[in-house]
């Protein structure tokens, strides 16, 4: 009997911690892995990061499925009260508008109501130079017109990745450009980020891979240097 009730007890304490995992993973802490070189060479791919969920205001699930697939449904969803606002600068992480089941993460250049143009790779907000980011980089030194039409925009009529716009971000929505301009899918390409999409502040990197070295290098597989890095 006491071996039984130890066991029972055992399972009791698993489950408690897997609830208290999932539910900090769903409205506080949640880890996210950079997978591309979008944001090359803020965040490199490799790098492990923790994210805010609370900062931008955490919801509670809106699909239920099974785990790894797209077997589910949609159900009604709510969000906490925010702390702030995504604003100019952040680096934010959301679900991809043309497929929510996607995570990504990109920089914050425009809110609601600010015009955003591209004039020969460089970005303006409302007529003002937007600041380069401190690891901006283009890896592409052709600057294609706003008539080329190998880099399509969300919106016919819109230019090219290097000349773009003006347009306009709707109320309430935000314009999101990696830091690796010329090797980005951003909302110069799919359009604009509505707030329901909205994930969280990514606050730190708490491992990094280089995936170009083999796994039985493990101590020149991580990248030291960057590990506790804050996110900016």
């Amino acid at each position: 009997m006491k071996a039984n009730n130890k066991r029972w007890e055992s399972i009791q304490a698993i489950l408690v911690a897997v609830f208290a995992a999932l539910i900090l993973r769903q409205f506080v802490i949640a880890a996210y892995k950079i997978p591309t070189s979008s944001m090359e060479d803020t965040l490199l791919v490799g790098d492990f990061l923790l994210v805010n969920k609370f900062y931008y205001g955490a919801q509670t699930p809106e699909w239920i499925g099974i785990p790894f697939t797209r077997v589910g449904f949609n159900v009604p969803w709510f969000r906490f009260p925010k702390i702030a606002e995504p604003k100019q600068d952040d680096i934010v992480v959301f679900h991809y508008p043309r497929d929510p089941h996607l995570e990504y993460i990109k920089r914050c250049i425009a809110v609601g109501g600010q015009s955003v143009e591209v004039k020969n790779k460089e970005v303006f907000v409302d007529g003002k130079q937007f600041p380069d980011p401190p690891k901006l980089k283009h890896i592409d030194p052709i600057i294609y017109s706003r008539f080329d039409r190998r880099y399509p925009t969300f919106r016919p009529g819109l230019g090219s990745r290097d000349n773009f716009g003006p347009v306009t971000v709707p109320a309430e929505h935000y314009f999101m450009m990696g830091d690796n301009r010329d090797n980005s899918a951003d909302s110069r390409e799919w359009g604009f980020v509505p707030p329901k999409n909205i994930v969280g502040k990514p606050l730190i990197i708490y491992l990094s891979w280089n995936n170009h070295i083999p796994s039985y290098r493990l101590m020149h597989k991580i990248r030291w240097n960057r590990l506790a890095m804050v996110i900016r």
